[in-house]
């Protein structure tokens, strides 16, 4: 599948689209919903509805996996509940988000934790990630073995560049509704706003916040440039997508079906995170000719304020000492 800027900047969803995810059951033993956040044009989709094509092939047509893009089925909190009772069968969602149930399963969006894809895939398909899908298993749901991608977080503005940590000092800065986001803008003396994104367009047009901070393709997709000037490649956090499952309709499928479904969702995964980083790659010129200015800020700055702060030191306290070694381990350095 080749997935090009233009597939994803397509738009967020049309009848068509949304009517070709949603896979009619006829014969199949087991009909799941499959529910995300994400516009139908996302490669997260794009490469689910591939996976279910070929587990519905391989089952025999025994697992025909329905899919509802777009908060269809309500917000990420709605959908989370609905995975839980088993009104929604498979879900993915933000481990930061998830940390709601699970407090231990934002420890991957530390801030500037990772320096790069390599340590992000090295931590998620390895030990830290082991340790998070434990926490989640203990919270009586089903995770698969590979995280999904969302793409590292950098910051915009309005009305200047982020080039230092001072630049943050009183900036009016909208976050997601998350402990962590939260904490993590405040230790820079930052005057983060929780808002929701649906309402993120609005706050800054209206100048309620100065700036906000997301991947690349939602800066794009959401339009933000229209109301943002500087773009600053903080690659402050990096966010994902764990693949959830119900643990109950997990058990209903048979034995010999339940390695199929899993090994085609955990090679989608992969196939997807190889799509999205070359897209938010790519979209850094197409902002740049939407009239943003793009500026490369040094990390080593701003871990080093967060130390100063207290930041990780906070943290390591809220995880444990078991999950923050887990962490250092995978990053190669000393964090607190």
């Amino acid at each position: 599948m080749i997935i090009s800027r233009r597939t994803l900047l397509q738009g967020t969803t049309s009848a068509a689209l949304v009517g070709s995810f949603g896979v009619r059951a006829q014969s199949a033993e087991f009909t799941y919903k499959y529910a995300n956040n994400l516009p139908v044009t996302h490669p997260m989709n794009l490469r689910a509805k591939e996976a279910a094509d070929r587990i519905k092939q391989e089952t025999g047509g025994r697992v025909e996996i329905q899919i509802f893009p777009n908060n269809q089925l309500g917000s990420d909190t709605d959908m989370l509940s609905q995975v839980r009772s088993g009104g929604v069968e498979f879900f993915t969602l933000s481990p930061l988000i998830l940390s709601t149930l699970v407090p231990n399963a934002s420890i991957s969006g530390i801030g500037f934790a990772f320096p790069n894809y390599d340590s992000v895939w090295k931590a998620m398909d390895g030990e830290l990630g082991a340790y998070v899908r434990g926490q989640i298993t203990k919270a009586n749901l089903v995770v698969m073995d590979k995280i999904w991608d969302n793409g590292f977080r950098q910051t915009t503005s309005s009305n200047k560049p982020i080039q230092t940590p001072d630049d943050l000092k009183g900036f009016k800065i909208r976050v997601p509704v998350s402990p962590l986001w939260t904490s993590m803008f405040t230790a820079f003396g930052s005057a983060p706003a929780s808002i929701n994104f649906a309402e993120v367009y609005t706050a800054l047009q209206t100048k309620i916040v100065d700036g906000q901070e997301n991947p690349l393709a939602i800066i794009s997709t959401a339009k933000l440039f229209e109301v943002q000037k500087f773009t600053s490649m903080t690659n402050h956090m990096w966010d994902g997508f764990w693949f959830l499952a119900n643990r109950r309709a997990w058990e209903r499928l048979p034995e010999e079906l339940r390695p199929i479904v899993a090994k085609h969702l955990n090679a989608a995964a992969v196939e997807e995170r190889a799509d999205v980083a070359k897209l938010n790659a790519g979209l850094k010129d197409e902002l740049v000719s939407k009239g943003m200015q793009f500026n490369d800020p040094d990390p080593a700055l701003f871990r080093e304020a967060l130390r100063k702060a207290g930041f990780y030191a906070e943290w390591k306290k809220k995880y444990g000492d078991e999950a923050w070694a887990i962490l250092e381990k995978a990053v190669g350095t000393s964090l607190a």
